[in-house]
């Protein structure tokens, strides 16, 4: 690898020759494969759609002039999302009893239409659940059930949240485990994952439940593609299908570098990453993952059709790198963004120490692209940005957005003063091209949040106090 100095003028040259020849951008890239079984409109999911692409199909506030608004729900809200009928439906974790409560929000304001508080789980409980075909939230809770919830007007015309159907999952779920990840697969059945590495199938419709073993640790979410079903443990990634019977089989399994152990600013030993499918043609025949190598982590690009590595390349700082934060994948290109030193103020029970205990919050955001001809891939760009939520990409309009985490005096020493910008970012190029402030403080603490994106460009924002909801002015 050539000296920093000199990578970095090579990285801005082509940057800059990328901007002058108008080369094609992410915006034309491949969309993600539309799930029949997952709300439309693309804020589904935590990670936009089942693919975990971190996409959007809308464009988000843009450039100009925008007015943000922040709304108190005394929860951390981790996930927001929203169905075909617009109206965003808010999985937060209660600040006082640590329930999961879920907040059905006015569209035009931010405001709570209605609450509904769900039995108490673990810390990453609730937190990955998706909207299905018909706007449900599908969802696991501490009572060990998987939920379907709906919202609709009462008689007397005010809005209600309702657990519409129930199927239990304890005869197969051992006590002591919990549901980590959840996502639909394209013949509507519900797969989830579990913190121990049980991975399952559910048909909601006959209550069958069928799984199988890993026998590794789960962090993460789960992706579904026309491929199969990607998960991401605390040693290998995953692909599988399941048989005539239901019952998820093993496709194949790719170990990668877990390191010594837990990197400062990640939950987990392992990879931090939910499994990003991706590609230019059918927008899922790649698959990515970030490992935990040390000093310097690596961006792992596999073929689902075969299990060919495509490319594996060190991203982030060559002195200390993690994220705990899914890639976005788009066409050709990838982006990762460093977690390396957030100050996260818990971690889920077993996640062990990080070595080292803490470092600062430098950031980075990196873009890689895959070779046009699938074999290998190389760094487009590197962004000196402190990213403190998971960055999405708007296909519409070929722009990054995400929130950036400032410290009062030196901006890598974070504290419960920082300052939490909303940032635009040119997907080509990786220049910043709009910094809004969106307040000061931990109340704006957005903790490696996903956003997602609603119709007119609204953008929806979770922090450890409730939402941010960011629009045009």
């Amino acid at each position: 690898m050539p000296p920093r100095s000199t990578r970095a003028r090579a990285l801005a040259l082509a940057a800059a020759l990328t901007a002058v020849l108008g080369t094609a951008g992410p915006a034309r890239a491949a969309a993600p494969p539309v799930n029949p079984h997952l709300a439309a409109g693309g804020a589904g999911a935590m990670h936009g759609d089942s693919a975990s692409s971190d996409t959007t199909p809308r464009g988000g506030p843009g450039t100009g002039r925008t007015v943000s608004h922040r709304t108190a729900l005394q929860a951390a809200c981790p996930t927001v999302l929203a169905g075909s009928d617009g109206l965003p439906v808010a999985v937060c974790t209660g600040i006082f009893d640590r329930a999961p409560h879920v907040h059905l929000l006015d569209p035009a304001t931010g405001a709570s239409l209605t609450e509904l508080t769900l039995t108490k789980s673990g810390v990453l409980g609730g937190i990955y659940s998706y909207l299905d075909d018909r706007d449900r939230l599908v969802v696991v809770d501490g009572s060990g059930d998987l939920l379907r919830i709906a919202h609709a007007r009462t008689a007397g015309g005010k809005w209600e949240l309702k657990v519409v159907e129930r199927t239990p999952l304890t005869a197969a779920v051992r006590a002591g485990d919990g549901v980590v990840g959840l996502a639909p697969d394209w013949r509507g059945r519900v797969w989830f994952a579990t913190g121990h590495g049980l991975v399952g199938t559910v048909d909601t419709a006959t209550k069958a439940v069928r799984t199988v073993d890993l026998g590794e640790g789960v962090a993460n979410s789960i992706s579904t593609a026309p491929e199969g079903t990607a998960v991401a443990t605390d040693h290998a990634l995953y692909l599988l299908r399941a048989g005539a019977d239901g019952a998820p089989r093993v496709v194949w399994r790719r170990a990668y570098d877990r390191g010594p152990a837990r990197n400062p600013g990640q939950l987990s030993h392992g990879t931090g990453a939910t499994p990003t499918f991706f590609g230019p043609r059918t927008g899922s025949e790649y698959l990515a993952i970030t490992d935990n190598a040390a000093p310097q982590e690596n961006l792992i690009v596999v073929s689902t059709e075969d299990d060919r590595t495509v490319c594996r390349i060190p991203v982030l700082d060559p002195n200390g790198s993690g994220t705990e934060n899914s890639p976005i994948g788009a066409g050709n290109s990838v982006y990762v963004a460093s977690t390396y030193g957030y100050p996260y103020p818990a971690v889920p029970d077993g996640a062990g120490p990080a070595q080292p205990a803490s470092a600062p919050f430098t950031g980075g955001l990196t873009r890689i692209d895959v070779n046009r001809n699938g074999r290998g891939c190389g760094v487009r760009w590197e962004a000196p940005i402190r990213s403190a939520a998971v960055p999405k990409l708007s296909l519409a309009d070929g722009t990054l957005y995400t929130v950036e985490r400032t410290g009062v005096l030196d901006p890598a020493r974070t504290g419960i003063l920082d300052r939490y910008d909303f940032l635009a970012v040119d997907a080509r190029t990786g220049r910043v091209t709009s910094r809004r402030h969106l307040g000061t403080g931990f109340l704006f603490d957005t903790l490696q949040m996903a956003g997602n994106a609603t119709a007119g460009r609204v953008w929806w924002q979770g922090t450890v106090t409730g939402v941010v909801r960011i629009a045009p002015e």
